[in-house]
C-alpha cells in the first residue's frame, strides 16, 4: 500500500532506530552515570537552616555569667541570715521560679492562641474599620499599666493567678496582632495569584502558603510577648500569684540586697534564656530562601 510518510522520507518514532540501542556498553555506562547523579543526590546533606543566621549565643553567655556572679556573691558572704534563710533556699526559689515562668508562658500563649486567628480573620475580612477597632482595643491593653490592670481586675474576679494570667494576656497581646497582620499582608500577591490559578482552596492557600510565609513575623511578635510577659509577671505577687516579683518585693522591704538580687537577676536570666530559645524557634520555623 502506498504510504506518503514513506514516498516523502518520513519515518514513524516507533520504527525510528535508537542509536543507543545498538550499543550495549554505551547504554550501560548511561545508566551507570545515572545511577551514580542519583546516589549523589540523595546523599547531599542540605546545608543547615541555622547556618549563617544570628541565633544571638550572646544571650545565654550573658545570663550564665549574670548566675555565675549572683552564685559567686552568694558564697563569699558566708552563711546567710535567718531571715534570709526563709527565701534563699531551693525550695522557696524553684518554687517561685516555676511560678513565674508557668504564669508568663502561659500568658503568652493564650495572647497568640487568640491574636493569631483574629490577625487572620482580620484580613480576610478586608476591612479598614475592624482592622482598626482590634488594633486600638489591643493598644489600650498594652498602654494601660499592669498594676492598673491587676488591682481591676483583682477587685473584679477576685486574687490569685487566674486574674494575674488574664491581665498579663491583655497586656502581650498587641504584638502577637501587629506581627500577624504584617505577616500576612505582606506575602507577594503573585503567590497568592498563583495559587488560585493551580486550583487551591483558599484554606489550603492559607496554611500552604500564607501562615508558613508569615510565620517569621508571627513568632518574632510571640517572642516580643513573651519578654513583656515574664517582666510584668513580677508584678502579680501584689495580688497573690507567685512569682519572682515575691522575692524582690521582700528585699525591697527588709532591705536585704540578697534577696532582691536573687530575684532580679533570675527575672533577667529567666527572660535571655527564654528570649534565645524563641529565637532558635524563629529561625526553624522560617522557609529555608527566606532565612
Amino acid at each position: 500500500m502506498f504510504s506518503p510518510s514513506l514516498a516523502f522520507g518520513f519515518i514513524p518514532n516507533s520504527t525510528q532506530p535508537d542509536p543507543d540501542s545498538e550499543d550495549p556498553k554505551k547504554d550501560s555506562d548511561v545508566k551507570k552515570e545515572v545511577a551514580a547523579a542519583a546516589v549523589a543526590a540523595a546523599s547531599h546533606k542540605r546545608p543547615s537552616r541555622f547556618r549563617g543566621n544570628k541565633l544571638q549565643w550572646e544571650l545565654p553567655a550573658i545570663s550564665i555569667a549574670m548566675l555565675a556572679a549572683l552564685s559567686i556573691f552568694h558564697i563569699s558572704r558566708g552563711t546567710p541570715d535567718s531571715i534570709e534563710t526563709v527565701v534563699l533556699n531551693w525550695n522557696y526559689v524553684g518554687e517561685a521560679l516555676w511560678s513565674h515562668l508557668w504564669l508568663s508562658v502561659s500568658a503568652a500563649v493564650i495572647a497568640a492562641a487568640i491574636a493569631i486567628p483574629v490577625g487572620v480573620f482580620l484580613t480576610r475580612a478586608n476591612s479598614k474599620w475592624a482592622m482598626t477597632g482590634a488594633l486600638t482595643v489591643a493598644n489600650i491593653g498594652q498602654a494601660t499599666p499592669v498594676i492598673g490592670v491587676l488591682v481591676i481586675l483583682a477587685l473584679i474576679l477576685g486574687i490569685g493567678p487566674g486574674t494575674a494570667i488574664i491581665a498579663l494576656v491583655a497586656f502581650s497581646f498587641l504584638p502577637v496582632l501587629r506581627n500577624t497582620l504584617v505577616g500576612l499582608q505582606g506575602v507577594d500577591p503573585t503567590l497568592i495569584q498563583a495559587a488560585r490559578g493551580m486550583g487551591m482552596r483558599k484554606s489550603q492557600i492559607l496554611f500552604a502558603i500564607e501562615l508558613p510565609l508569615a510565620a517569621q513575623k508571627i513568632i518574632s511578635g510571640f517572642r516580643t510577648a513573651l519578654v513583656f510577659s515574664i517582666g510584668a509577671a513580677t508584678l502579680a505577687t501584689f495580688i497573690n500569684a507567685g512569682g519572682l516579683g515575691e522575692a524582690i518585693v521582700i528585699g525591697l522591704k527588709l532591705n536585704r540586697i540578697s534577696i532582691l538580687l536573687t530575684g532580679a537577676v533570675l527575672v533577667s536570666a529567666l527572660v535571655l534564656i527564654l528570649d534565645w530559645l524563641v529565637g532558635i524557634l524563629e529561625v526553624a520555623m522560617t522557609p529555608r530562601g527566606l532565612d
